[in-house]
């Protein structure tokens, strides 16, 4: 089947709830293909390898976490950037990205399907961002030691995360979100956290999870924020029955 550009683009505004948050880029449409979508690419992030996959599979649509027209960044269409939007325009194909609204959803954001892939039932939000959940918490069944959760997202994630072991000996309290959403570890501590999980680090992390008292865990920014945008994606199967191909472009941060 197909579905209309505007109406593929209003269901999911409605879906993700996009008018209330203040983001870092346009949420949405963000270039304009044709009028009709039968087949849809979704990926993590708008690179030139998704875009020429997208080109291969003769896409009419590509949905991604991470799009383009970035607060702050050159506005001027030079370079890689001209590459990209160039390839879509050639070829017809909309680009549709959804940052803060995909990491929020309450079932098919990043933070919900991390949990869901690591098998953990939410308690609460971690925080608020415009008065949306903005990470998740979780009491565990079951206590871990440190070792048997990094394990365990090494398995599930496809990737050895790094770990700074700051903690207690079991985990009993667990804090998530996905990203680079290493600052948030202040908001982990506040909630009572034993652990922290996020996709990346920064210097001042290491101090921080050693001197409070709380395991951090960078399992990769690429790493879990890829499930957000494949529930989206079969949302759209079962919605619109919509052609769906998630395209896993390997990034190792």
């Amino acid at each position: 089947m197909t579905v209309e550009l505007p109406s593929l683009v209003s269901e999911l505004a409605g879906l993700l709830d996009v008018k209330q948050f203040n983001d870092y880029c346009p949420n949405g449409l963000q270039i304009e293909g044709r009028p009709e979508v039968r087949r849809v690419v979704t990926g993590v992030t708008a690179n030139q390898a998704l875009i020429d996959e997208a080109v291969r599979l003769q896409a009419d649509a590509i949905l991604v976490h991470h799009g383009y027209f970035w607060r702050g960044e050159e506005p001027v269409l030079c370079g890689m950037k001209r590459r990209r939007i160039k390839t879509l325009l050639d070829h017809d194909i909309s680009l549709l990205a959804y940052h803060l609204p995909l990491d929020a959803h309450a079932v098919l954001g990043n933070n919900a399907q991390l949990g869901r892939l690591l098998g953990w039932e939410t308690t609460e939000p971690l925080t608020l961002h415009n008065k949306r959940p903005m990470g998740l918490v979780a009491e565990l069944a079951e206590p871990l030691s440190a070792a048997r959760l990094r394990t365990r997202l090494a398995e599930r994630l496809h990737r050895e995360p790094m770990h700074i072991d700051g903690g207690p000996s079991k985990i009993r309290r667990v804090a998530w979100c996905t990203g680079a959403a290493q600052s948030y570890i202040h908001h982990a501590l506040s909630a009572g956290a034993d652990a922290f999980i996020s996709g990346e680090i920064s210097e001042p992390t290491t101090h921080i999870a050693r001197e409070e008292g709380i395991h951090y865990f960078a399992a990769g920014h690429h790493a879990t924020e890829r499930y957000g945008v494949q529930a989206l994606g079969q949302w759209l199967v079962e919605r619109f029955d919509l052609e769906h191909h998630y395209i896993e472009i390997d990034n190792p941060v």
